[in-house]
């Protein structure tokens, strides 16, 4: 029924429940895992010239990190024996990154997780999931 499933990851605890769920169904349906990690632009301050870190370091760490985050997800996925592609990209909107990435790699299912907050938490916090899930045409499965 799926054969491409989309699983962004940001490395969290929550997420790599999320991963699991994922590489189940990859397994399960003979799919294919695009795996995304989001990274965050240079904070660019209009209020002053000194940075705290340098854009070019700021980058390469982003770089580092977002790589490591899919690089774990492909180490689950192969030792599941599930086919996988890795992406990370920029994007000031992960939510954003998320539906385009979807969209652009035509999959069928996105697999994300959810943080289970509830009421004004939930609405002050706001949640890339729930955008997603908002504004996504893609089928959304939220695991928690």
């Amino acid at each position: 029924m799926f054969k491409r499933i989309l699983i962004p990851t940001d490395g969290s605890e929550i997420t790599a429940k999320a991963v699991n769920a994922a590489i189940g169904m990859a397994r399960i349906h003979g799919a294919t895992l695009y795996v995304l990690s989001v990274k965050e632009p240079f904070p660019y301050s209009a209020v002053s010239e000194m940075q705290p870190t340098p854009p070019q370091e700021f980058f390469d760490a982003q770089e580092r990190i977002a790589t490591t985050r899919v690089a774990d997800v492909e180490a689950l996925a192969r030792a599941a024996d599930v086919p996988c592609q890795l992406e990370t990209v920029e994007a000031l909107h992960p939510w954003e990154a998320i539906i385009e990435h979807g969209k652009e790699h035509q999959c069928d299912l996105v697999v994300m997780a959810s943080h289970g907050r509830r009421g004004v938490s939930a609405l002050l916090l706001g949640s890339e999931t729930q955008k997603v899930l908002t504004h996504c045409k893609i089928p959304v499965l939220i695991v928690r």
